[in-house]
């Protein structure tokens, strides 16, 4: 996992081009003024922006073909994460939308993404998103898929 300011994205290009493509598509668009949906960026990375209401819990969540960007277009939400190999599956994964849900048993780990702030999210990364701070709130999100 990695957490930062899309400001400072560019110390992070030399992982992979994927997620430098990523980045780079993230800091060149007006997502405020882009309505939801999924958005090509190429053949191997795309994007879905997503507007919602924060929610009191979830599911861990785990995916084993894309790395997630998590990029915080207008307001702040807690994100869980746990190491993929200290969860219990709960849904088996789904190969079609590469994602399979998990419960952690241990002491939780939140960590809040606020407007400008983005997540990476590994294969080994399992991550809860979308959880309210305090009171449930009104967000605007993208999530960048990138193929590994």
């Amino acid at each position: 996992m990695i957490k930062d300011n899309l400001k400072y994205a560019n110390l992070y290009y030399g992982i992979s081009e994927g997620l430098k493509q990523g980045f780079e598509w993230l800091k060149h668009n007006s997502l405020e003024n882009m309505s939801d949906g999924k958005y090509n960026i190429s053949e191997n990375i795309y994007a879905n922006i997503q507007s919602y209401e924060t929610k009191d819990n979830a599911l861990y969540e785990a995916h084993r073909k894309y790395i997630d960007i998590q990029y915080m277009i207008s307001g702040e939400e807690f994100i869980g994460q746990a190491n993929y190999l200290e969860c219990e599956v709960k849904e088996e994964y789904d190969k079609e939308k590469d994602i399979e849900f998990l419960e952690y048993k241990r002491k939780e780990e939140f960590y809040k993404l606020k407007e400008g702030e983005f997540f990476v999210f590994f294969p080994t990364d399992a991550h809860k998103p979308s959880i309210k701070i305090k009171n449930k709130k009104f967000v605007k999100k993208v999530v960048v898929k990138v193929l590994i």
